[in-house]
């Protein structure tokens, strides 16, 4: 160590009591360029695990200049923990989390010594990136519109123009039931929470409710829609663990509540003017639908009430995300697809990964996409005013996807590109492009490492969030893709293309 370094009690401090580190020019260029340049004041902090005890601290107290970056702390955090690989970390200084630098959350901080930076780790487990197609499943005689893994992790459940669902064994590729009943295309598939139902909704405005243990259907049709139905939610996990109620919206402007067990309507939502097109079961017990009218409203679930109106968009609303989707799709299972012992347990479980999201990222975060080419952020709950409206897009917005962890979205669009977005605060982070035909899904790992994409030009895309750029281009159907899923193992991707086919892609 040299000795010609100054003594520590020689050095100025900031208000902070921090010392400010010296630095001397070595040319005349670096010493105007020093001029130009504000004084870079250090910190000395300590790393501790957010989830340890108070004196449970990671490595020594380390000097780091203030402007220090959350990419270069993630570089200082895994060389701490001689971690083999570099895993994504997100940390905290006094329960507010360092988006950017650390300089910009150092005004709560008070006078002491050392500074603590909580860190914790992303994701409990990482998803290797598909790379070929394993299996090729024919057996649908239409195109192929809906698919969707179960929260489980099990099951494959698929619909399409010849008007039947399919549910497929995954682990052998090949069909356990074909399930008939729909005299019409099946445009919506959505799994129960608990995995216990798949709802299947047709083109001629009917809601069957199916057993996928058995293939069979469970009670009578439900009938009351005039035209076909746009989108199918089911109430979340942790409000309600008998998975009971479920919500659609159809092309004849409104939105029904349904009883699954009963078979009967609960309530009817009205009040669009037009073609309602999707549709949000909240975590917070609201449900949001997005309409031609170019609204958004908000229904109380246990009366029907309206809420609010949310107007902003200049064209028809085309798709709805929250930032909690994937927890609620998911309910009690994680990764694993592990089964609770009771009830309440399970309950218990999914209302924890609920709340860890919405704390993550400062409560849930409604995004819609628009024709209008634009996507507006909303806190619904809260306020009928926008938070922020992102522009960038040349045609119209077809998806969009908020990652498992909530903290960042896609849109895909008519105009070939996938935008990435900043799901906290919609700064505008990076374009994915390399499709040559619209994009018409967008779907994230279970990890939020990767992102799959699927287009008019019938290929699939992988893309890696970390260095922003493709990952691979896996061609393979004939046709357009209409619709793809990441099992929630993140072992496979299913995609379904208008040539008829199921295709599972593994690495």
């Amino acid at each position: 160590m040299s000795n010609n370094r100054p003594k520590e009690r020689d050095l100025p401090r900031n208000k902070f009591g921090f010392q400010k580190q010296e630095y001397q020019p070595t040319t005349v260029g670096e010493a105007q360029e020093l001029d130009k340049q504000e004084p870079t004041l250090n910190l000395i902090v300590q790393f501790q695990h957010k989830d340890s005890g108070e004196n449970d601290t990671t490595g020594p107290p380390i000097n780091i200049p203030q402007n220090i970056t959350t990419q270069q702390l993630q570089l200082l955090i895994n060389n701490l923990l001689n971690n083999d690989e570099e895993l994504p970390y997100t940390f905290f200084v006094a329960d507010q989390e360092i988006q950017n630098n650390l300089k910009h959350h150092l005004d709560s901080v008070s006078d002491e010594t050392t500074l603590k930076i909580f860190y914790q780790p992303q994701s409990v487990f990482r998803v290797t990136p598909i790379t070929r197609c394993a299996s090729s499943m024919a057996g649908h005689t239409e195109a192929v519109l809906s698919l969707q893994f179960s929260p489980d992790g099990t099951g494959l459940a698929s619909a399409g123009g010849d008007t039947t669902l399919r549910i497929w064994d995954i682990h052998t590729a090949t069909p356990k039931y074909t399930c008939k009943g729909h005299t019409n295309w099946v445009l919506q598939v959505a799994w129960s929470p608990d995995s216990k139902k798949i709802a299947t909704a047709g083109h001629e405005g009917d809601i069957r409710i199916w057993d996928p243990q058995t293939g069979k259907q469970m009670g009578s049709v439900l009938k009351g829609h005039t035209k076909y139905i746009t989108g199918l939610s089911w109430e979340p996990f942790h409000l309600n663990p008998k998975c009971v109620r479920l919500a659609s919206t159809s092309k004849d402007a409104t939105t029904k509540i349904w009883d699954t067990e009963s078979n009967r309507c609960l309530m009817t939502l009205s009040g669009h003017t037009m073609s309602a097109t999707c549709i949000r079961w909240s975590g917070e017990g609201y449900i949001y639908t997005g309409s031609q009218d170019r609204t958004i409203r908000v229904y109380n679930t246990t009366e029907g009430r309206l809420i609010r109106i949310l107007e902003g968009h200049a064209h028809w609303v085309n798709t709805l995300a929250l930032n909690t989707d994937y927890v609620l799709r998911q309910g009690p299972f994680d990764h694993t697809g592990k089964h609770h012992a009771t009830l309440e347990a399970a309950q218990e479980a999914a209302l924890k990964r609920y709340n860890d999201v919405k704390k993550a990222t400062k409560g849930e975060v409604l995004v819609s996409g628009s024709d209008d080419f634009t996507v507006i952020m909303w806190k619904p709950a809260e306020s009928k005013t926008m938070v922020i409206r992102l522009a960038g897009h040349q045609q119209p917005i077809n998806l969009v996807n908020f990652s498992p962890d909530g903290r960042l979205f896609a849109t895909a669009s008519f105009d070939k590109s996938i935008k990435l977005w900043d799901g906290v605060n919609g700064k505008f982070l990076t374009n994915f492009r390399g499709h040559v035909g619209a994009v018409y899904q967008v779907c994230w790992s279970a990890d939020s490492r990767y992102l799959v994409s699927g287009s008019k030009d019938s290929t699939l895309k992988v893309w890696d969030i970390k260095t922003k750029k493709m990952h691979l281009e896996l061609p393979g159907h004939a046709d357009e893709v209409y619709t793809i899923d990441w099992s929630p193992d993140g072992d496979r991707v299913a995609s379904g293309s208008k040539d008829q086919l199921l295709k599972i892609w593994r690495n």
